[in-house]
């Protein structure tokens, strides 16, 4: 396994970072907030990314994907991170999408798989259900009926949740199982009766929001995956949701250090250039030495995801919790070095610190993590 991007691997990095640069920098998203856009994303820019194949990197060619493997899509969700580009790739394409091609039927993949792939469709999952991310707690209840299923109960934190067209929404089809081997999965449109959504803006300022069902009707065919099978699925899902993002947090850490250490070499304070202090010298060594680490962590991760790897959820756990130790101690480095200025809404760190801590905890933070690493390797 090599831990250097090939060639053309290289050249889509490139490519996403001078797209997202010029299309889709931090002054979008502020635009977007102070705005308050009815959709918190630009359908426009949405459109071109479909258009590059971005939508697609990760799908199956024989479902309308480009197949290039979730080693691009990482590499496109890193430059997304630098320049805090704001899109339903996470949510979409990243989770469900990942969601759908490993669970789906043949019929459901040549279904959905396609139009997400051109950007038609949104797909969102509907997981979390309390305040802390915990899938084998899920209590929303599926009960069973002469025509399928009844759902009822309420998600949270669901990624663009009001502008999906379609929800995965993970519910209790197994009443008498209160653990993990009683959930399934069900495909539901947004317009079906009884489900309806509460926009939620997060501190970062992207989309999450509520998902409520009353009573909402589901048939058999609606069903991902097995009866009762929900929780081997969303492992394998989840876990490459959270690699990708520990790509995105690898972007965000990058541009945060970057920023700081050009700050570092200008600023000047009793008449030197604050660079010059070997304490901080120090710590800024200290913040190369260990975002060096997490480059190869997170490409071997995505390589993992590819390769179908065996110890694939372990990697994702390892590779998230590294991420999120190391996004939040450059973010909080990157404030602290720069003072107070850091600190005001007309300078971008502040939206790099916002965005790490939201992309930190989706999906389980670093403490849930670290214990799922552990649980892993048999402690």
């Amino acid at each position: 396994m090599s831990l250097v991007l090939n060639e053309d691997e290289q050249m889509l990095k490139d490519a996403a970072a001078g797209f997202l640069a010029d299309k889709a920098p931090v002054s979008a998203l502020r635009k977007l907030r102070d705005e308050h856009d009815a959709e918190g994303y630009s359908k426009t820019l949405w459109k071109e990314m479909a258009e590059m194949g971005w939508t697609g990197i990760a799908i199956p060619e024989a479902y309308g994907g480009l197949g290039y493997g979730y080693v691009g899509l990482g590499l496109v969700i890193e430059q997304m991170g630098r320049n805090l580009s704001v899109s339903p790739l996470m949510s979409s394409i990243a989770t469900a999408a990942s969601l759908v091609n490993i669970a789906g039927s043949e019929e459901q993949k040549q279904d959905l798989l396609p139009r997400i792939a051109s950007g038609n469709l949104l797909l969102a999952l509907a997981l979390q259900e309390g305040r802390h991310h915990a899938p084998e707690k899920t209590s929303l209840r599926a009960t069973s009926n002469d025509n399928g299923y009844s759902l009822s109960g309420k998600k949270v934190a669901v990624l663009d949740a009001h502008v999906a067209d379609t929800f995965i929404v993970a519910a209790r089809t197994d009443q008498q199982d209160n653990g993990e081997q009683g959930i399934s999965l069900f495909l539901i449109d947004a317009n079906t009766a009884g489900l309806s959504t509460e926009r939620v803006t997060m501190v970062d300022s992207r989309n999450s929001g509520n998902v409520i069902l009353e009573n909402v009707q589901v048939s058999d065919n609606q069903l991902i995956g097995n009866l009762h099978g929900g929780m081997i699925v969303l492992e394998k899902s989840l876990s490459i949701a959270n690699i990708c993002l520990a790509a995105e947090m690898l972007g965000i850490s990058l541009q945060a250090y970057e920023t700081t250490i050009e700050y570092l070499k200008q600023r000047t304070q009793f008449d030197a250039v604050i660079g010059s202090f070997q304490a901080l010298q120090h710590r800024a060594a200290d913040m190369f030495a260990e975002l060096e680490l997490c480059k190869s962590i997170v490409l071997a991760a995505l390589q993992a995801i590819d390769e179908d790897a065996e110890n694939l959820n372990l990697m994702a756990a390892g590779a998230k919790a590294k991420l999120c130790e190391v996004t939040e101690r450059v973010t909080n480095e990157a404030i602290q070095m720069h003072g107070g200025i850091g600190m005001t809404d007309e300078f971008d760190m502040g939206f790099y610190i916002k965005r790490a801590r939201v992309a930190q905890q989706t999906f389980g933070g670093y403490s849930y993590q670290l214990d799922r690493f552990a649980l892993l390797n048999g402690f």
